[in-house]
Order: structure tokens, then sequence, then C-alpha cells
């Protein structure tokens, strides 16, 4: 692969490992206002969405949450993290690798900026990247294209010749429409939903991020 001009990374999932505890909240909090699920379940339908959009599915689904039922649980999911939580291994060799070369990086989430200082900031990542675009602060959450958009314009590079780094469906559709290149993180092995719904979207995986560096051509 050509050297991008800059690479894009998803955050949860991708570079702080927050998305196994975050699930089993989801879960336990959807089963007790009446919408119990599968891990698989979960995995397929409410991945890759922020939470007023599961709220908003869910209740479709037949969920009888309350009104300020987001609020509430972004305050758990906050509490949670803030607890700590882990970084994906093998992100900040990547980050070192991507500085040494030269090529700027900045990240594109759905999260909101809260909940982003709170996972990189007790890691100290949250300086490092040119930017850090919640689709949530911008009113474009993915599978729009514009958090890419606006990470790219960041890294003062053209979105065609960077490279996006995601782990779910919804933000590979983001990026795909960003006209980045997408590469797909599938930390968990190929046989997850996940990992099945960005081969059909024709993304490329890899599964340890110590891979990457060569993928990107660094």
């Amino acid at each position: 692969m050509t050297r991008p001009q800059a690479v894009l990374f998803d955050c949860d999932g991708v570079v702080v490992d927050s998305e196994p505890p975050t699930f089993a909240l989801f879960m336990e909090d959807l089963a007790a206002h009446g919408l119990p699920l599968t891990p698989v379940e979960f995995e397929t339908g409410f991945v890759g969405l922020t939470v007023e959009m599961i709220a908003e599915r869910a209740r479709a689904a037949g969920a009888d949450l309350p009104l300020d039922w987001s609020a509430r649980f972004y305050d758990r999911m906050y509490a949670m993290l803030a607890a700590g939580v882990p970084l994906v291994p093998g992100v900040v060799g990547v980050l070192d690798l991507l500085d040494a070369a030269g090529v700027p990086y900045a990240m594109g989430s759905n999260g909101s900026m809260v909940k982003m200082r709170i996972t990189l900031g007790q890691h100290g990542l949250m300086d490092r990247f040119r930017a850090v675009i919640s689709g949530q602060e911008i009113g474009r959450p993915k599978p729009a294209p514009d958090v890419y958009l606006r990470a790219a314009e960041a890294c003062d590079a053209d979105p065609g010749a960077c490279v996006v780094i995601e782990d779910s469906a919804s933000g590979a559709r983001a990026g795909l429409a960003a006209g980045a290149r997408v590469l797909g993180y599938a930390g968990h092995g190929a046989d997850t939903v996940t990992a099945r719904q960005l081969t059909a979207l024709g993304v490329p995986l890899f599964h340890r991020m110590e891979d990457l560096a060569g993928l990107l051509g660094l």
C-alpha cells in the first residue's frame, strides 16, 4: 500500500478497548427495559450507533425507555469508563511509528467529546491526534462521512489519499463515503458479526495492531 497522506482512526474498539464493557452495559440496561438481546443480536443491530440512535432503534424494537434514558445511560457509561479502560494492544506503537514517519493522524468517532476526553485522556492521548472529531458534536454521525472529511482537513490531507481504520460497518461506510481507503480492525477474529459486515463492504481486515504499520507502508 502507498503511504497515506494521513491516517484517520475510529476511537472505540480501534484505539480504546472500551467496547466489551460498554456493550455489556447496554445489553443489561436494555434488558431491564424489556428488550433482552444476545451479544450477536446487539452486535448485528446496534454497534457503531450513538446512544441516541440506539435508544431510537431499541424503542422501535419494543424497549420501554423513559424520555431521559439516553442522559441516564451516558452518566452510567461515563462513570464506568472513568474507572479505567485499556487501550487496544499495540496502538501506541502505531502512533509512535506514524510520528517517526511524519504522517499526521486524527480521530473521527460517533462518541461524545466527554467520552473521548475520559477514555483518551486517562492515557494521555487526547493531544496526540491532530484533531478529535465527534459526529455527535457536529450533528453528522457516521455513516455520514463528515467526521472523516473534517479529520482529513485537520491533517491538510486529501480524503482520497487517507486511510481510515475502523471496526464497524457504520464507520466503514463513513470512511468509504469520504473517499478514503478503509482498513478493518478485527481484533476478535474474522468470524464475528462486525468482521463479516466489514468483509461484505469489501474492506480488508487485519487482526493485530502490530501489523498495521506494514499495511500503511511505514
